[in-house]
């Protein structure tokens, strides 16, 4: 089997029977007849299930540990309780918590801003 990822799309080709119906069964990848491919978006659920069937090129996981990172970010973002902007907003009055949590949530998102590391103590 064979596998890219171009953009946000993950192709895989000279897929053998048995992965070809596991994938199929997710729903979240198509077959394109013309191009004898699988083809889906490259979100965390679908490559988490494909790093379970296989080992993922070096770039792919590396692409896949990222989507994690984000979303990490956004999930401690989501439940901070005290959010501070990431960014000086351009807004005249000051903002709530709910909307600077969700104006950074969307920074962390869309890739405006790099996820911090979170240390753990132990």
């Amino acid at each position: 089997m064979k596998i890219a990822l171009q953009d946000n799309v993950l192709k895989l080709i000279e897929v053998d029977n048995v992965h070809f119906t596991v994938i199929k069964s997710w729903n979240k990848m198509k077959w394109n007849r013309s191009l004898r491919q699988l083809e889906g978006i490259a979100d965390i659920e679908l490559l988490d299930k494909l790093a379970g069937l296989f080992r993922l090129p070096a770039h792919i996981e590396e692409y896949r540990q990222r989507l994690h990172t984000v979303q990490d970010a956004v999930d401690r973002e989501r439940m901070n309780p005290a959010p501070a902007p990431m960014f000086d907003y351009p807004v005249k009055l000051p903002l709530y918590q709910h909307q600077v949590r969700g104006a950074n949530m969307a920074l962390l998102t869309f890739g405006f801003i790099e996820p911090k590391e979170e240390h753990h103590d132990a």
